[in-house]
């Protein structure tokens, strides 16, 4: 594979290659601050042979969210936990910046935070589940923010944060409904608030196809709103934009929030070539519509289901590179298994991805495929 095995330089860093681990929620940390556990997991996949390691969703202020173990960068002891990660991976490492998602009222990180629940509108999203809390319970009518701008500068003192902790750059989580992608109107000062932080090494994740957490739109509009959002940000010459493909049966839920249950449908290749709208294309037709022009500066990477010979292909075309996530759940040392043309499995044990019951090693260090030692 010889495409996916090439150095490309991203902003001021280059990677060895351009298979990339995208973020992957684990809910592992203790009490939002990173932890040893989390540490050992992305050594492993840096010696696995990653060529750049996003991390988990990391909060940006201490307001409530769906998953109370997720990690944070707003404070000092959660700076102090990621440098010990990044002085041990050595491999270019970008910290995924995840604003407070549609938290819950009742949750103690949010009643301890003394803010409302905010979002663009008083509308609440369908669905949405509370583990933690007694009931389970879903989304609230939010609280409409009166000043984004607030935000822009919760996520600038968080790429602050950042480089103290010394990552290599910032991703924006600017997809998935969350509450960047609710104010796309104030994406492109976000980033340039970022960009005053660490210069090129900015990067943003779109999943501009995709319903969940209650947006999305009809498949022409959203090319023109993404198209003419990805001209804007080809000048602000980010390290790369991911785009998280359209999945119909993973990120584009019924009205009522509801999936389809049979997670092997998650993880199978090219999967949605089979949905109406594809229309027989080899990649979704989002992915399709803006790559036939790709902006000059922009690299792009593609997320969402991608496996190892389709990634070749991709490359080979016309993204810059490919994020693989549960995968490399499955294989800490992924990088190492496909330049070997090794068996892979796909199939994460789905039980332990963020459960940890009374060890939150497994399911994180653990996998049912061993890690080959030596190539440590």
């Amino acid at each position: 594979m010889s495409a996916l095995f090439t150095p490309l330089k991203l902003g001021g860093i280059t990677i060895p290659n351009r298979l990339g681990m995208s973020a992957i929620t684990r809910n592992r940390s203790s009490k939002t601050v990173p932890n040893e556990i989390m540490k050992q997991y992305y050594e492993q996949r840096a010696v696995g042979g990653a060529g750049l390691i996003v991390t988990e969703g990391t909060l940006i202020t201490p307001q409530g969210t769906e998953w109370p173990d997720a990690p944070g960068i707003w404070n000092q002891e959660q700076i102090e936990g990621w440098k010990k990660i990044t002085d041990a991976v050595h491999a270019p490492l970008v910290v995924n910046l995840f604003p407070a998602l549609a938290p819950h009222p009742e949750a103690p990180e949010q009643i301890a935070a003394g803010v409302p629940v905010y979002a663009p509108s008083a509308i609440s999203a369908p669905g949405g589940k509370f583990r933690y809390l007694e009931g389970a319970p879903g989304y609230v009518i939010p609280t409409e923010i009166a000043d984004p701008t607030v935000i822009i500068a919760q996520f600038k003192q968080a790429a602050i944060n950042a480089k103290e902790a010394g990552f290599d750059g910032v991703e924006l989580l600017g997809g998935n409904g969350y509450l960047v992608h609710q104010f796309l109107d104030s994406l492109l000062n976000t980033l340039r608030a970022l960009i005053e932080v660490y210069g090129p090494d900015v990067a943003i994740k779109l999943n501009p196809a995709g319903g969940y957490n209650d947006v999305g739109m009809p498949l022409q509009e959203t090319i023109a709103t993404f198209g003419y959002l990805l001209r804007e940000v080809d000048k602000l010459k980010l390290s790369y934009v991911a785009l998280f493909r359209y999945m119909l049966r993973r990120l584009d839920p019924d009205l009522d929030g509801s999936f389809p249950r049979d997670y092997t449908v998650w993880v199978a290749p090219r999967l949605d070539r089979q949905d109406p709208e594809c229309d027989g294309l080899s990649v979704c037709p989002f992915y399709f519509a803006v790559s036939v022009s790709v902006p000059p500066n922009t690299h792009i990477f593609v997320s969402g289901s991608v496996m190892p010979a389709e990634a070749e292909e991709l490359v080979s075309g016309k993204a810059a590179g490919v994020f693989l996530g549960l995968t490399w759940i499955c294989h800490p040392d992924l990088g190492k298994r496909i330049r070997a043309g090794m068996e892979l499995d796909t199939v994460p044990d789905y039980e332990t991805l963020y459960v940890v019951h009374n060890n939150p090693a497994v399911g994180i260090l653990t996998t049912r495929r061993l890690f080959i030692r030596s190539w440590k």
